[in-house]
């Protein structure tokens, strides 16, 4: 390069940053040749990609010390960042105790030092740029084309600092969201197993890292390879240690996100891992989660809670309709009662879709234990409580058929001949209450009936549940009418009222006659 006319204290600066660039670049790696050219499409220069890559080659062994650099991730899921620089996120609500049960702060970060040297920091910002890049698919796939994988190995093979650790997972999280980089991770010799012995860290961002890498492998197409890592006992049984002890919300819904993708992946994948996982406590580990998730949701109501009360649903969900674990969670009755207690919740904008799975869960469990069906009968704000559900469920037309399912369990039950005037206008009272969601679910999804027919293998019974359930609505309107109707003046009823219940008879009775004409 020809010198230039610059001041000499403009060439010291630029020589003095030279040096400073070539302490942490090692003279065996040059700079990529000039006639080095890439047909990528991207608004990022690929130099300047190459060159955050090469800022992350690992400094000598000797040059490792034992700081641990406390920070949080720049992302937590596959999303850019609005800036470069990466930002603090508390991780516990006190920071002078540590994440795990049992556990003292200074156990897990000992000598914690937060002063950074100037090659720490260099390292720790281009790995957070990188780790933004990753989640676009063009800036991924020309990052594992440039070895990056090898980078971030060979960082994780010596680095003692959790933050390095935890960029290095973060990156590879980003990367195995595409395709591509997936394949790269699972062709790269040893690097599944460096990744799965992250688990045994006691950190608990590195932890969250870890885990949504292993969720992101298992849902790939080579997920088998990611289950045969997974699959010894002392990696599984530490993975149900980590779900069950940890007091970070972030953790238990990631480490929950990993069971929800072992369920959710090739049928393969579940018969390695899930019954070596029921073996080893799996569904106490489960109730134990939720019971304590509805128990904050009763006192605290803390809404970054939220998601972890609806992993751990969709788990006990998906664990419901599989063989080797069906019947241990369907007869649980502690299960049972908690998610019937999530169902009468007042507040269900909040936790919407975790009384929606709620109402899926339910309708499983009573299909497997119909006699559960005995200890909700009397309970009328469990009914009521179904019926607030349907407002969330108008693009589920399964889930609509789940809480049709169970609100016929629960009425097919009732015997209005044999009940009190009093109790029977309690009923009555829930099912004008909410003749407008009745109305509203039958009118809107009508000409869904069809599809759901064909679609689902068990609508047929469905689509029967709620057609019988909308006759037991009308029983119970007519026996109400008849015994008012011989008492009009102790009844006190209204006219407003009576064309309601003739309103709601005129549209059941409407209903089920066109179901029976299908």
């Amino acid at each position: 390069m020809a010198a230039s006319e610059s001041t000499p204290t403009r060439e010291e600066e630029e020589e003095g940053e030279q040096l400073e660039e070539d302490r942490f670049v090692s003279p065996h790696h040059p700079s990529a040749p000039p006639d080095e050219l890439f047909d990528i499409s991207t608004t990022v220069d690929p130099s300047y990609v190459i060159s955050l890559i090469r800022k992350l080659l690992p400094v000598e062994p000797k040059n490792v010390d034992n700081t641990e650099i406390r920070g949080s991730n720049c992302n937590n899921e596959v999303v850019n960042s609005s800036n470069d620089s990466c930002k603090s996120m508390d991780i516990v609500d006190d920071p002078t105790k540590s994440d795990f049960r049992g556990e003292s702060d200074e156990d897990s970060h000992k000598e914690e030092n937060a002063h950074l040297s100037a090659g720490e920091e260099v390292w720790e910002e281009c790995g957070c740029v990188l780790w933004d890049l990753a989640a676009n698919q063009t800036h991924a796939e020309l990052m594992v084309q440039n070895f990056v994988l090898e980078v971030l190995l060979a960082n994780l093979m010596v680095t003692q600092s959790v933050r390095v650790t935890e960029i290095c997972l973060g990156i590879m999280g980003n990367l195995a969201c595409h395709e591509v980089p997936l394949k790269h991770i699972v062709s790269s010799n040893g690097l599944i197993a460096v990744i799965v012995d992250q688990l045994f860290l006691d950190d608990t961002q590195c932890l969250c890292e870890a885990f949504r890498l292993l969720s992101s492998g298992l849902q790939g197409g080579e997920c088998i390879k990611w289950a045969e890592a997974l699959q010894f006992e002392h990696i599984l049984s530490r993975i149900l240690w980590v779900m069950e002890n940890t007091l970070n919300p972030q953790l238990i819904e990631k480490s929950v996100g990993l069971l929800l993708s072992m369920l959710e992946s090739q049928k393969e994948v579940e018969h390695i891992l899930l019954s070596p996982l029921m073996k080893l406590g799996l569904a106490s580990v489960l109730v134990n989660l939720l019971t304590f998730e509805m128990s904050k949701l009763t006192n605290d109501r803390i809404p970054e809670r939220y998601p972890v009360l609806d992993v751990i649903l969709r788990a006990l969900e998906a664990l419901c309709v599989i063989d080797v674990c069906s019947q241990e969670i369907c007869s649980n009755k502690e299960i049972f009662q908690l998610v019937c207690d999530l169902i009468k919740f007042p507040d269900k904008v909040e936790v919407s879709t975790s009384c929606v799975t709620a109402g899926l869960l339910i309708a499983n469990i009573l299909s497997d234990v119909p006699d559960l069906a005995s200890s909700i009968l009397q309970d009328l704000p469990f009914l009521q409580g179904l019926f607030d559900i349907f407002p969330f469920t108008s693009d589920d037309s399964e889930a609509r058929c789940a809480l049709w399912n169970v609100i016929a369990r629960f009425l097919v039950r009732v015997r209005e001949d044999e009940m009190s005037a009093s109790n029977l206008c309690q009923y009555v009272f829930i099912l004008l209450s909410k003749s407008d969601v009745i109305e509203d679910d039958l009118f809107d999804h009508q000409f869904d009936e069809k599809k759901e027919n064909e679609s689902l293998a068990t609508s047929g019974r469905k689509s029967d549940a709620r057609t019988l359930a909308l006759r037991r609505i009308t029983s119970i309107l007519n026996k109400w009418k008849a015994l008012k109707d011989s008492c009009e003046k102790d009844m006190m009823e209204d006219y407003a009222t009576n064309e309601k219940i003739c309103r709601l008879l005129d549209i059941c009775h409407g209903h089920t006659m066109s179901g029976a004409s299908e």
